[in-house]
């Protein structure tokens, strides 16, 4: 059944307002937009502007303990009686509900995260493709039957966690909340969402349109707020049956520790240090594109951004010349001039790539080439220069750590074996490309990389809605995407009958 539309605008005066107007945004709780329980707010800044954007509930303990109790009461009503087939319907018409508002969801989020128009009208198509992946996977998901002993029968089922929590990053909200909350709603389960402070307009007004497309009252909860309280209220509450984390590998531990004393099961994925792996064989007209995007895409803000280039020696000359003409061809400006770059998330964000960028100098690294900030891109907005990096030692800061900016590093190699060794010398594991039209070397590379996917002569898949995604070392542990995401979502019972 759809809901009623009365309490849809998550505004505080429910009216759509210029776009010049600064929203107020609440919590949205079994179904009702409500104020925090102590009434304070939190800024959200346009970073291609630096203009105050919105504001936002301050969700501490208090709003997290009333979403938490709003979702288990929706197991136990509406929500919870559904078939799974009657869930996936819902999914399947909130992810059409999501198309229908493509324009108002890509101008949001080009405002609140500073990406290219281009890239978040893909965000948008994205998450109403993993609606409409997991809303007819839901009542696919099915048990076995295992042979035993004469006199029984035994089989397994898959039920939902119960509650679970969904902690949401800034740099994608719209893809990681689709391939997050799709699948545990897939599987039964009720939620919790707390969403980044820095940037979630997007998750907000999404939940206007799940709203609005039938989602039965509590089945989505959203506190927003700090992550040292309301997220870290969410990791440590202890009527949460599952959290499912995407951010940085030091909260990722917290999150983790927190989850522990309740022993709460945990899916982490915690950025990395991604490398593509070039070798002499590789078809360069078609490898380069590649190269450079993976690791400028929304301003280098991505978990799996390529930002460490490995180059056989005898094309490695090569290789530099192409992406530095790429690089100098870059532009960065704001998000709604839909250029090449557009601003980092936030001025601390700024200040954080620009301190990497800073030791770079000051260590005498190489600069292969520049993109160029548009003059006429407001002093007041986050914007970094994509930079390329050229010879930099394998245990460099800059080549062992996320800087989670449009920063890449390139580095020569002369064997398979060193190639491998520079790939996996880092301790994340989250992606892995591999150029070679040598089949042998293809999956002797896959194999041996220690990380979670593996791309060979391509980079992404395209954003793999039905690949299953996560990562080993600190880049964290559990499966998100695909269908593998279902089982990460649910419980396996078995039942043994005795029937003599």
């Amino acid at each position: 059944m759809r809901r009623p539309s009365a309490r849809r605008a998550p505004l505080a005066d429910h009216r759509r307002r210029s776009r010049l107007d600064v929203k107020t945004y609440r919590n949205f709780i079994a179904n009702e937009w409500r104020d925090a329980v102590d009434g304070d707010h939190i800024d959200v800044r346009n970073p291609s502007t630096g203009e105050v954007l919105a504001k936002l509930a301050r969700g501490r303990r208090e709003d997290v303990d009333l979403a938490v109790t709003a979702a288990r009461q929706a197991l136990s009503g509406e929500w919870g009686r559904l078939t799974a087939t009657e869930r996936g319907r819902i999914l399947s018409r909130i992810g059409a509900g999501v198309l229908r508002n493509i324009d108002l969801l890509t101008e949001t989020e080009a405002r609140d995260v500073g990406k290219p128009l281009t890239q978040a009208r893909a965000d948008v198509v994205a998450l109403a493709r993993y609606l409409e992946f997991y809303g007819s996977s839901a009542d696919k998901v099915h048990g076995d039957t295992i042979p035993y002993q004469n006199g029984f029968t035994v089989l397994t089922i898959y039920e939902p966690h119960g509650v679970t929590g969904h902690i949401i990053p800034w740099n994608y909200p719209m893809q990681i909340l689709g391939r997050s909350l799709g699948a545990a709603l897939a599987m039964g389960n009720a939620a919790v969402v707390k969403p980044a402070e820095e940037a979630c307009l997007t998750i907000l007004e999404f939940a206007r349109i799940a709203q609005e497309e039938g989602l039965p009252a509590g089945a989505l909860n959203i506190v927003t707020g700090f992550g040292a309280e309301a997220g870290a209220a969410l990791s440590a509450h202890t009527d949460i049956n599952h959290i499912s984390f995407t951010g940085s590998a030091r909260t990722g531990e917290m999150v983790q520790a927190a989850a522990a004393r309740n022993a709460v099961p945990v899916t982490l994925e915690l950025g990395g240090k991604s490398a593509q792996v070039v070798f002499a064989d590789a078809d360069l007209d078609r490898a380069v594109p590649f190269l450079v995007n993976a690791g400028i895409q929304n301003a280098g803000q991505t978990c799996s951004a390529s930002s460490r280039i490995l180059v056989e020696r005898p094309v490695y000359e090569d290789v530099i010349a192409r992406m530095s003409e790429k690089y100098r061809a870059l532009r960065v400006g704001p998000a709604e001039s839909d250029l090449s770059v557009g601003p980092v998330v936030s001025q601390r964000q700024k200040a954080i790539v620009e301190d990497f960028l800073d030791v770079a100098r000051r260590d005498g690294l190489k600069v292969a080439a520049r993109g160029t900030i548009v003059p006429d891109a407001p002093a007041e907005g986050a914007y970094v220069a994509p930079t390329l990096l050229r010879d930099v030692p394998p245990d460099h800061r800059l080549a062992q750590e996320e800087i989670f900016g449009p920063v890449q590093v390139i580095m020569p190699f002369d064997t398979e074996q060193e190639a491998l060794a520079l790939a996996n010398g880092t301790p994340y594991g989250l992606v892995c490309g591999i150029w070679t039209s040598n089949g042998g070397r293809q999956l002797r590379m896959a194999r041996a990389a220690q990380a979670g996917q593996v791309f060979i002569n391509n980079y992404g898949a395209g954003g793999g809605v039905e690949l299953p995604f996560g990562g080993v070392k600190k880049s964290g542990h559990g499966r998100e995407k695909g269908f593998e995401a279902l089982y990460g979502f649910a419980s396996m019972k078995t039942i043994s009958i005795f029937h003599d």
